[in-house]
């Protein structure tokens, strides 16, 4: 300190002290001058001293003016070093990397001033110091004072050109530095980070690229900023490393799918864009490095496919479409459970385009890995069948294609069918608003006959005799009215001379006859008039109540439909199916006169011309009226089934017990009968508790398959 104050005149010190400027000035200028001549002589212990009286009696001073100087000094004091500055940095920078943080704004200023001169005489050797400036430039860029703030841009581009030029600058030891500050808010620090990754990323040498990873989601999270400027800047450098990613050879595709995936998901449009934008390139550009990420990847694009802004969805589906045309081993990090889960987790999407391309998903991935497929079919069932009662038909339809997908094999079928009518049985709504839908798309991809077969399998031994009734009935009209059914229709017709068509009438009639209407419309499409007839015969008075009479009434307008044409020309011929005469003849009686189905089965009878009959069946009618035949006819078991009666009749009804089928009828009906008189009773007992009970679920009335449940109140007639 003593030779310090000997080779600086006591004049220059109190100057470099004053409050004004000019003298801090002049005083730094003398000490230039002092420390030169010290570095000629090359006298650096004095150089030393010198220093060191700047640092302890200047900089650290409690008084603001000495601050000043002291930065003013020690800048004066680089300078007269020159090319012999850098062995004194040790020693000069870091009392002017401390006044950084100076409560006075103007020591803060002079000491932006102090490193730019600094800097200027030492360029590379002040390298070693860059992380400690760079991280009070940092904080400099967001100074509440401007002039503060001006002299750190100063001084920031001063350090740019340095770093540009130099060969010193660890890229390694900086990243961790930039990435510890990513997610700062202040605009003006992320400025300043944008700034400073632009300027290193321009350097040939420096691979910026390689530590992407590191800073990538700070500069996505720089995308939503209020700051137009801000967001443009790092749209920008974005731009920027994603066409460097386009030419480099190798990048770490898997680190920074990570980030983009939940980036995709940001509130922000512009951020959301901007990253399914990147994860667009990195499906095509990827290649096996993304096989482990293809799941998160999916996740981000599912939502994205339903955005509420165009230019997202028409870059989600397109990414989309490129993800699923990948080829993948399950057997290399591929993972079929992942995606599952992730198209799964989808169906509860809100938005009716995700819910389609999950389940696309699901039926491309049971095309190309079935078997790793139905591993996890456990987990994906039961989602599965809950979107069928999906609020949007073409999701309902593909639900169905992937059930039909899985139904393939014969165990799956079965547990298909069993499951599907539990959730009828269970969802009311569902039977009501979808059954028509689901049925017939599973009789057109998993073959009709096979499907109404498994299902009158599981209807015949159902416990819920209501659900049996109601299912039934529904079954029934979907196979009267639909196209897609047109093919049992026709198999169904050959019943009584083809024994597969014999078979199909079997195995149906035994659920079928949880429903009076259901067996005599299948009787009537299987052309067994007779039994028609003996079922319209059974039938009693607590049969024939307003449900019944409600679906008699659309049997009728079903029958002068195109499907029962073959029946009405069969009228042409009454001579050679008298008992089909006798099965309408049985339904007009059962309806009220005044009824519109009453008049359209009478004007239909009435329209039988009278040449249609034989000569000697005119002889029996009185008064010309050719329908008077009817009441010579024999009984019963005595005629066989209408057709050609030159036919071998045991051969061509194909051995159908008539008689068996008739009794399995009439017992199924007594259990309907009982059920309804226990149900009955039930509710009459406790209607005294009627705020205390549950109100029983409503039974569908199946308005969408137009079916109306058969009544179960008529008890069996006495003898029949």
């Amino acid at each position: 300190m003593a030779d310090a104050l000997s080779l600086i005149p006591a004049a220059v010190l109190r100057n470099l002290a004053d409050k004004l400027y000019e003298k801090r000035k002049n005083a730094a200028l003398d000490i230039e001058g002092i420390v030169k001549q010290l570095a000629t002589a090359g006298d650096h212990d004095k150089i030393t001293a010198v220093i060191n009286l700047l640092t302890t009696e200047f900089t650290y001073s409690p008084q603001a003016n000495h601050r000043k100087g002291g930065l003013i000094g020690l800048a004066a004091a680089t300078v007269g070093l020159t090319s012999e500055a850098a062995q004194h940095l040790e020693q000069i920078v870091p009392p002017v990397l401390n006044s950084f943080s100076d409560q006075d704004s103007r020591v803060r200023y002079y000491a932006c001033e102090a490193l730019y001169n600094i800097a200027k005489v030492v360029r590379g050797d002040f390298i070693i110091f860059f992380n400690q400036i760079f991280d009070a430039l940092c904080k400099l860029s967001a100074d509440s004072d401007a002039n503060v703030q001006s002299a750190a841009h100063l001084l920031d581009r001063l350090v740019k050109d340095i770093v540009t030029e130099s060969d010193q600058f660890s890229i390694e030891e900086f990243i961790p530095l930039l990435r510890e500050r990513m997610n700062v808010l202040n605009p003006y620090v992320r400025q300043f980070l944008v700034g400073w990754i632009t300027v290193l990323d321009s350097v040939p040498d420096i691979d910026m690229l390689g530590f992407l990873p590191d800073f990538l989601d700070g500069l996505f999270n720089m995308l939503s900023d209020s700051s137009h400027e801000i967001r443009q800047q790092a749209d920008s450098a974005l731009s920027e490393f994603l066409q460097e990613i386009k030419n480099s050879p190798s990048v770490d595709y898997g680190r920074m799918a990570e980030i983009l995936v939940q980036r995709a998901g940001s509130p922000d449009e512009f951020t959301r864009l901007t990253a399914i934008t990147w994860i667009n390139e990195f499906v095509k550009l990827g290649g096996d490095q993304l096989v482990p990420y293809y799941a998160d990847i999916l996740g981000a694009i599912l939502p994205c496919i339903s955005d509420k802004e165009d230019k997202i969805r028409v870059v989600a589906r397109e990414t989309n479409e490129e993800l699923r045309a990948l080829k993948a081993d399950p057997a290399e990090a591929f993972d079929v459970g992942a995606i599952l889960s992730i198209a799964r987790r989808q169906l509860s999407s809100e938005s009716e385009g995700t819910r389609i391309e999950a389940l696309h998903w699901m039926s491309t991935l049971l095309n190309k890995y079935r078997n790793e497929v139905l591993q996890y079919l456990n987990d994906i069932f039961d989602t599965l069948l809950k979107a069928l009662s999906d609020p949007s038909d073409q999701v309902v339809l593909l639900v169905l294609d992937v059930h039909a997908c899985i139904a393939k094999d014969p165990q799956h079928f079965r547990q298909l069918v069993v499951f599907l009518m539990h959730n009828f049985r269970v969802d009311n709504s569902l039977l009501e608003k979808r059954g028509a839908l689901i049925i017939r798309r599973l009789c057109v991809l998993l073959n009709a006959e096979r499907v109404y077969r498994e299902l009158s399998t599981i209807l015949e031994g159902e416990s819920d005799l209501d659900f049996a009734s109601i299912m039934v009935q529904a079954l029934n009209l979907i196979l009267l009215t639909s196209s897609e059914l047109s093919e049992i229709r026709y198999l169904l017709k050959q019943s009584l001379v083809d024994p597969a068509g014999k078979d199909l009438y079997v195995s149906l009639y035994a659920s079928w006859c949880h429903s009076p209407m259901a067996i005599i419309s299948l009787c009537l499409l299987a052309q067994a008039y007779q039994h028609a007839s003996s079922v319209i015969q059974s039938l009693v008075e607590e049969d024939v109540n307003v449900k019944f009479l409600v679906q008699l009434d659309k049997l009728i307008r079903l029958l002068e439909t195109p499907i029962f044409a073959y029946l009405r020309l069969q009228l042409l011929e009454p001579g050679r199916y008298p008992w089909l005469f006798k099965a309408l003849y049985g339904l007009l009686m059962l309806l009220p006169q005044q009824s519109a189905a009453f008049k359209i089965l009478k004007t239909r009878l009435k329209a039988v011309p009278s040449y249609s009959f034989n000569g000697e069946q005119l002889k029996k009618t009185s008064s010309g009226n050719p329908y008077h035949f009817l009441h010579n006819m024999s009984g019963g078991s005595q005629i066989s089934e209408d057709g050609d009666m030159a036919l071998d009749r045991g051969n061509s009804l194909n051995g159908i017990n008539f008689s068996a089928r008739l009794q399995q009828f009439q017992q199924m009906q007594h259990q309907h009968r009982v059920h309804f008189k226990i149900q009955t009773s039930k509710n009459f007992s406790s209607s005294s508790k009627e705020a205390q009970r549950l109100e029983e679920p409503k039974r569908p009335q199946l308005s969408e398959v137009n079916v109306v449940a058969p009544s179960r109140s008529s008890k069996r007639a006495q003898g029949s």
